[in-house]
């Protein structure tokens, strides 16, 4: 066959496959993709024929955009992040966190198997030099494989860095497949639940600091919930991906869940039933007492462990205030295979309730109604931050090392952390701010020419307030308009202003403006010596 007839088959199945995409009504980047394959077969048809190729127009042509699921962010809108970056920071730091940071790809088989059905979402990457990697999922695989791989015993460590999902993205819901993850985990040997509710206590003092309103942290321990399924007779191999049912209780009602049990994973309608008893309890510190309560659940080691310590939580949770923020739910079942304790996600609350229906607690958490069930009215919104206890998860590292079972004191290493999702958190935040208000620079100062440009003056005096520590800017002209100058500050949100004219610069002066606010007596800026400006510009700054 000729290479002529070669292209024109290929041509041919080409179209097809655009045709059908488009009879598919599938997504517009999906179908650009394919027809600019389709322009390019027929480009090298043209050029096999003896004919001119195409322009180049069609050929080259490409979708202007950022891939599905992300996202370019603006200087304001970056202004905001960094803001609630530094806010998360200095929480982490303030409970005595290092910081580390480790590569955005893993080796394939250090994340295989750690997300139960959540794996499937991995982004696997192309093998070069031999080795198959993937995109990092979270930064909890990573830390636990840094631990292991590193001999470390104890630490306190904080990480803020993008993950990757290869799941339908929902913009609008701050579902993304590329996203920051800012992260908060102990690891070592400590006695039960103490770093457990200081994980806690750290997401109440990121979310009350952020300002995100109100919001509960629900509870559960997947010893208890291992126990639940043993007792109502889920069989071994089940008892995960019944977990993973479970957990999207939050978004569906029990029926539905029901349904994708027994329809979908086999489970037997009596058995389901009998989990649904368990996972619809909720409440706070009650609840204990009502689990006590039923002997068949009580008879199994596990339910006792996951009892007591939760137990131990609500005592030391008083201790830290936190009480109030929290609910111990049933139905928390967090699919990830890794998790081994306590676990634990916050939810927004305020959005999503209605003015007829009761509000949230002053202090945040929802109201809980008679005999300690949560008022469901307060529909979750969306999980913000969401983590748990994890003590098996570097020994399972620290044994591959080996090439068989762990050994030496530092072979398995407990941890226990939390992770904050930013995107969604940073739609809240932007979503109760005004774009107008928001300062994307540090700019506290603009250096402005009254007339005559003065643009070495300006110069000069802008150098005397970087050298002293005040971020200033003027503007890139030499003959710059007054009006221009002004504008500059009100759309840069930039609060002070040094004026100077051809007095000022006779008469060793200058003035300073307050542009943020109209100051009664200042409405033209008060005349102060040149060599008193920086100390009048820091006593006005507060520097």
């Amino acid at each position: 066959m000729s290479e002529i007839e070669q292209l024109k088959q290929q041509v041919e199945a080409q179209g097809g496959v655009v045709r059908q995409l488009k009879a598919d009504k599938a997504d517009k980047a999906s179908i650009d993709e394919q027809v600019k394959i389709l322009l390019s077969l027929k480009d090298k048809l043209r050029i096999a024929s003896g004919e001119p190729a195409s322009s180049g127009k069609s050929a080259k042509s490409f979708s202007l955009k950022t891939p599905k699921g992300t996202k370019d962010y603006t200087a304001k809108e970056m202004s905001v992040r960094s803001q609630i970056f530094s806010t998360i920071t200095s929480v982490f730091e303030k409970h005595g966190a290092v910081t580390i940071d480790t590569p955005v790809f893993e080796l394939k088989e250090i994340l295989t198997g750690k997300y139960g059905e959540d794996s499937k979402l991995i982004y696997d990457l192309k093998d070069q030099g031999g080795e198959e990697c993937s995109l990092r999922y979270d930064l909890t695989v990573p830390f636990a494989r840094h631990v292991a791989m590193n001999g470390i015993s104890n630490i306190k460590r904080f990480q803020i860095a993008k993950v990757y999902r290869r799941d339908q993205p929902a913009m609008t819901k701050g579902r993304m497949r590329e996203f920051y993850q800012c992260d908060y985990d102990i690891a070592g040997q400590y006695d039960a639940m103490i770093p457990d509710a200081e994980c806690v206590r750290v997401a109440v003092e990121v979310l009350t600091s952020l300002d995100v309103g109100s919001f509960v942290i629900k509870l559960n321990h997947r010893k208890i919930l291992d126990a639940i399924f043993e007792v109502s007779g889920v069989p071994d191999d089940k008892i995960r991906t019944i977990s993973s049912a479970v957990d999207k209780l939050d978004k569906l009602p029990w029926a539905d869940v029901k349904k994708e049990m027994t329809e979908e994973k086999g489970l037997d309608e009596a058995v389901a039933d009998k989990i649904g008893e368990y996972v619809r309890l909720s409440g706070r510190e009650e609840l204990l007492d009502k689990l006590r309560a039923l002997p068949e659940l009580m008879a199994s080691t596990k339910a006792q462990e996951g009892v007591a310590d939760m137990e131990l939580f609500f005592k030391y949770a008083k201790i830290y205030n936190i009480l109030d923020y929290v609910s111990f739910d049933m139905s928390l079942a967090r699919g990830l295979d890794y998790y081994t304790g306590i676990i634990y996600e916050a939810v927004l609350t305020e959005e999503n309730v209605r003015p007829t229906e009761a509000q949230p607690t002053a202090t945040g958490a929802k109201e809980v109604k008679e005999g300690g069930e949560i008022d469901e009215s307060q529909v979750r919104v969306g999980s913000i931050a969401a983590g748990g206890r994890y003590d098996e998860l570097v020994g399972m590292f620290s044994a591959a090392r080996r090439g068989g079972k762990a050994k030496g004191k530092n072979s398995n290493v407990p941890c226990v952390g939390i992770s904050f999702g930013v995107e969604r958190i940073y739609s809240v935040v932007m979503s109760r701010m005004q774009a107008e208000t928001i300062k994307a620079n540090k700019t506290q100062v603009y250096v402005i020419s009254l007339r005559d440009g003065l643009i070495e003056e300006r110069l000069k005096i802008a150098t005397e307030l970087w050298d002293a520590g005040i971020p200033a800017e003027f503007m890139y002209k030499v003959k710059p308009r007054l009006q221009s100058q002004y504008n500059t500050c009100d759309q840069e949100v930039i609060p002070w202003a040094v004026l100077i004219g051809s007095d000022e610069v006779a008469s060793g002066n200058v003035k300073i403006k307050n542009m943020a606010a109209k100051v009664e007596g200042e409405e033209g800026g008060v005349t102060i010596k040149r060599s008193d400006m920086i100390a009048e510009l820091k006593s006005r700054l507060d520097l």
